[in-house]
């Protein structure tokens, strides 16, 4: 029996997402699905929720919930990662409440900028144990990660781990349709091209029956510019740039060092930024899975329709050979020629009986390139803290993070690090 190991099960809705696509994946029939989280009550709930899908989408799988990870990942041949280190509270209430204590305001903070450094050296070391179970008992399987911050975490699996993983995330499949919906345009029979990296990847080209339509799209943009929307960071930088980008406005209002600043408050009200969004969407989830938890556990008439997560559609194409294109995260062999070869980079994927291959990119336009090197100058010493544990290279990775660094001064940027780092205490390795 194959086996596909489900790492971080608690989270009920992707669960169900992901693994209720493979249940209505007949080339994944008869193959077993092993479930894996540190929470108990929650791995129980999914464990529940997918018994009754399996029942309803007359799925021949097999569900097994594991206390051991390295039984669940036994003789897995793929796994997908969910895990979130540290959770809501206390860990991303203190990645927002530290900074905010020296001006420095945030709307996700799980991609790059301070919570993004700090969300990776906490889930790091966790992700290194994995690849030392995966070495040890399932040395050939396919790494699925959806846990961000995407680049980081897919770079280290591959670069230190020594495991075969590629990155997925949902922005890729959902730019095109979502920015054409938010301008009134219908993208059927609309191709497009997006390579740079996660959370700002660049859509190079966008046509129909070979006509591009860029200067459509960017028509229409200015004329949204005076109109409160939800898409204003992104077709500002699109409209300067040249570009549209992956990632929705709020993550984007981040990265880059134009939108969030203490000295020019109207700003956020231009842009329409939602400050702090992150911790009030944890809140509503919370709130959320509270009413809905029991609905989604014990309804044994659960009913599933396949989803446009990309996971199932891999995994198919492996075991049938019927080729289908991502856009995935891997490590840049000379893919995308203007970025380090040390990066991870997001770009179109072939998959097939052979695995994943990516495409090659060439040069990004040099402008869309110099923003993601900003982007991967704060990935890679990240990298350099978490592997050799130097706090130093925690002080660099913030200092060279570009909304921080246009905001904070060095010696104020070095002191929230520390009291940083002094209040995560364990959930971080010892840095000296």
């Amino acid at each position: 029996m194959s086996k596909i190991t489900f790492l971080g099960a608690g989270s009920t809705v992707f669960a169900k997402n992901v693994l209720g696509d493979c249940m209505l994946t007949p080339a994944l029939n008869g193959f077993e699905f092993a479930l894996f989280d540190i929470d108990a009550e929650r791995l129980r709930d999914s464990e529940m929720m997918l018994n009754n899908l399996k029942e309803t989408a007359g799925s021949t799988c097999t569900i097994k919930a594991y206390h051991d990870r390295k039984e669940a990942l036994r003789g897995a041949k793929y796994v997908i990662n969910a895990i979130q280190v540290g959770g809501y509270d206390p860990c991303t209430i203190t990645d927002f409440e530290i900074p905010k204590k020296y001006g420095l305001r945030q709307t996700i903070a799980d991609t790059i900028g301070i919570g993004g450094i700090f969300r990776n050296l906490r889930t790091i070391p966790v992700m290194l144990d994995f690849a030392k179970d995966i070495n040890e008992v399932c040395p050939d399987a396919l790494f699925l990660n959806y846990t961000n911050p995407m680049a980081v975490l897919t770079n280290v699996m591959n670069t230190y781990g020594g495991i075969n993983t590629v990155g997925l995330c949902h922005s890729v499949q959902a730019c095109v349709p979502e920015m054409f919906k938010n301008l009134g345009i219908d993208s059927t029979g609309v191709q497009w091209k997006i390579a740079g990296i996660n959370h700002m990847a660049w859509l190079l080209e966008v046509t129909k029956d070979g006509q591009d339509l860029y200067p459509e799209i960017k028509r229409l943009a200015r004329e949204k510019q005076n109109e409160k929307h939800h898409d204003m960071v992104r077709f500002e930088l699109m409209l300067k740039f040249g570009y549209y980008i992956t990632e929705s406005s709020e993550h984007n209002a981040e990265y880059h060092p134009y939108f969030i600043k203490k000295n020019y408050p109207e700003l956020i009200e231009r842009f329409n930024i939602p400050l702090d969004e992150y911790p009030r969407r944890c809140v509503d989830q919370i709130e959320g899975w509270k009413k809905m938890r029991d609905q989604l556990v014990n309804d044994k008439n659960l009913e599933h329709k396949r989803s446009h997560e990309y996971a199932s559609y891999i995994l198919e194409a492996i075991e049938t050979d019927n080729p289908f294109k991502i856009g995935g995260n891997v490590m840049n062999t000379g893919l995308i020629t203007n970025l380090p070869k040390e990066a991870c980079v997001e770009v179109p994927c072939l998959v097939d009986a052979s695995g994943v291959t990516p495409t090659y990119v060439g040069d990004l336009p040099p402008q869309c390139a110099a923003l993601n090197r900003t982007n991967i100058n704060t990935q890679l010493l990240t990298i350099e803290a978490a592997i050799t544990g130097k706090r130093d290279h925690v002080y660099h990775a913030a200092m060279l993070d570009p909304h921080t660094a246009a905001e904070l001064s060095m010696d104020d940027i070095v002191s929230m690090c520390d009291e940083l780092i002094e209040a995560h205490g364990g959930w971080l390795p010892a840095l000296k």
